[in-house]
């Protein structure tokens, strides 16, 4: 069983910048796809970015230009980088990692979850 744990979330002004961090228990997890999502109040929880094992990328198109999702299997770790936040980027984000070694933008297509950190972007 992979945990997942994030960090890396808080407070920030519209226009600021955030790094999520996400590490994780087992050496497996390099070898995973892995995903950012976000849950905002009153909403469904959507895909922000992903990551296959051997670097391809996934943006929403909500997000795509402002956050960088990467990794470093030495460190057994996913971030996602965030730039230019919106007070729409408002939510609590979470970690994802997937058994497959590709890329995915469902939520019932990964299978492991890390507990989620809130971001709140102030306008």
């Amino acid at each position: 069983q992979v945990q997942l744990v994030e960090s890396g979330g808080g407070l920030v002004q519209a226009g600021g910048s955030l790094r999520l961090s996400c590490a994780a228990s087992e050496r497996a997890f390099t070898t995973y796809g892995k995903g950012w999502f976000r849950q905002g109040p009153g909403k469904e929880r959507e895909f922000v970015a992903g990551i296959s094992r051997v670097g391809t990328t996934l943006y929403a198109d909500s997000v795509k230009g402002r956050f960088t999702i990467s990794r470093d299997n030495a460190k057994n770790t996913v971030y996602l980088q965030m730039s230019s936040l919106k007070s729409e980027d408002t939510a609590v984000y979470y970690c994802a990692a997937r058994r497959s070694t590709a890329v995915a933008g469902g939520p019932g297509e990964y299978d492991y979850w890390g507990q989620g950190t809130q971001v709140t972007v102030s306008s």
